[in-house]
């Protein structure tokens, strides 16, 4: 028991705190802002994230603490076991105080610049298409099958395949939900409880079929490099990232200036393009002012170590805070319950399916092997961000590919925004 850690925190001052904390709950003295929404959502993220983490086949199959702090808080809220006061707190500093924002740009800033420069650049010239190529048969096939199933297009490629292909819930779901929200005048909290069970479903559809594609390179070996993306012997494309080193706690606050500027800066896009009749969200606007950034290279080597340390903290230490939020404030259990029909879930299989295909087809055709391709630009593509990179890449047996596994999780997850950003409009 001496040797359990929580958040960093042995377990017997960890019992401590959350009983603080229920306490103050059951009182209705848990302190109101940043202050209490903070300690209610670090502690009890940290609690269910650990139960996620260490529980079977929630752990292996469905996204592990991620899905069980989601889903945990929303049944919260559901079945009225935090007061009303709490989940009112905990809402207010999701939505209002911004911490949703916070986290975002931290992630997309300090992920993007964190990237080998070459490698960014040279991955978009040969592994971009295969994830267009995913995301392209995804949407294709679910709008197709969907229209058979009785569905709108628009409404099966909005909550079902873009939210699947979004790269996880955090850089995906999440950004997507705002997005549509800034779009179609709707709460992102109604539509964030379409899109929590897509991307939960899509994330275990698309450890499964890891698993399968294993079996398949093992049946035809031809369509296998065995853990080698690339056909030929061209070494261009091997991951040259080195690890960063925190020279001072200093460091984090400039990450999270240079993070917070580059929002700044992708609201300041998104006005001015607005004057024209374009209205395309920031987020989408950040990512691509990042992205050009880091290619041209105009960023010191210490602000861009900066911004990824700053990353590297958040999504080390709030990442169960966030997911416990987001449960909160913007998931709606009885929604959810309403969703998971039949046809829903063939629906989700159909889109990482399509991811797949689409991924193994255009690899083949820019000199990836197609299981490779299909593993990497579809499957994480598909998954839940690095939980979900990580158990597909153990299902299928295929480890080494976790660079690439990133580019989707990274740069997918934000060609799926800026997509969603155009597509919205157009379909509603």
């Amino acid at each position: 028991m001496k040797k359990i850690k929580i958040m960093g925190i042995d377990l017997k001052m960890f019992l401590i705190i959350l009983a603080i904390t229920v306490v103050a709950c059951a009182l209705g003295v848990l302190p109101a802002g940043m202050v209490g929404a903070f300690l209610f959502l670090m502690i009890f993220g940290a609690l269910l994230n650990q139960i996620g983490n260490v529980t079977p086949i929630v752990k292996t199959f469905l996204g592990g603490g991620a899905i069980v702090c989601i889903f945990g808080g929303a049944a919260l809220v559901y079945l009225h076991v935090i007061p009303e006061t709490v989940t009112e707190t905990c809402s207010v500093f999701m939505k209002d105080g911004g911490f949703l924002d916070f986290y975002i740009a931290a992630l997309i800033t300090g992920s993007i610049l964190g990237m080998n420069r070459k490698l960014l650049i040279r991955a978009a010239i040969r592994y971009l298409p295969c994830i267009g190529g995913a995301v392209g048969l995804a949407i294709l096939l679910v709008s197709v099958f969907g229209n058979l199933f009785g569905m709108a297009v628009g409404e099966s490629i909005a909550y079902i395949g873009i939210p699947i292909m979004g790269g996880g819930m955090g850089a995906g779901a999440v950004p997507i939900s705002k997005v549509f929200e800034s779009a179609l005048g709707i709460p992102a909290e109604q539509i964030m409880s379409r899109l929590v069970p897509a991307v939960a479903l899509g994330n275990a559809f698309a450890i499964v079929f890891g698993g399968l594609l294993n079996r398949l390179g093992q049946a035809v070996p031809k369509l296998t490099g065995n853990g080698q993306l690339v056909i030929s012997k061209d070494e261009s494309l091997r991951q040259e990232d080195k690890e960063v080193k925190v020279e001072g706690v200093g460091d984090y606050a400039i990450g999270m200036v240079v993070a917070t500027a580059f929002f700044a800066l992708g609201s300041i896009i998104a006005k001015l393009v607005a004057l024209t009749g374009v209205d395309i969200h920031p987020y989408a606007w950040m990512i691509i002012s990042v992205a050009v950034a880091k290619s041209l290279g105009i960023i010191p080597e210490k602000y861009e170590n900066a911004a990824s340390s700053w990353y590297k903290f958040v999504a080390g230490n709030w990442t169960g805070a966030l997911m416990l939020g987001i449960g909160i404030a913007y998931t709606d259990m009885g929604q959810i319950i309403q969703a998971l029909t039949p046809t829903y879930i063939v629906l989700v299989a159909v889109v990482v399916f399509g991811a797949i295909i689409g991924a193994g087809l255009v690899g083949r055709l820019v000199g990836f092997y197609p299981i490779e391709a299909a593993i990497t630009a579809g499957l994480c593509m598909a998954n839940m961000g690095g939980t979900g990179d990580v158990a597909v890449l153990m299902a299928s047996k295929r480890m080494e590919l976790m660079p690439f596994a990133q580019i989707s999780s990274r740069l997918g997850g934000a060609f799926i925004i800026l997509i969603a950003s155009i597509l919205v409009p157009v379909f509603f």
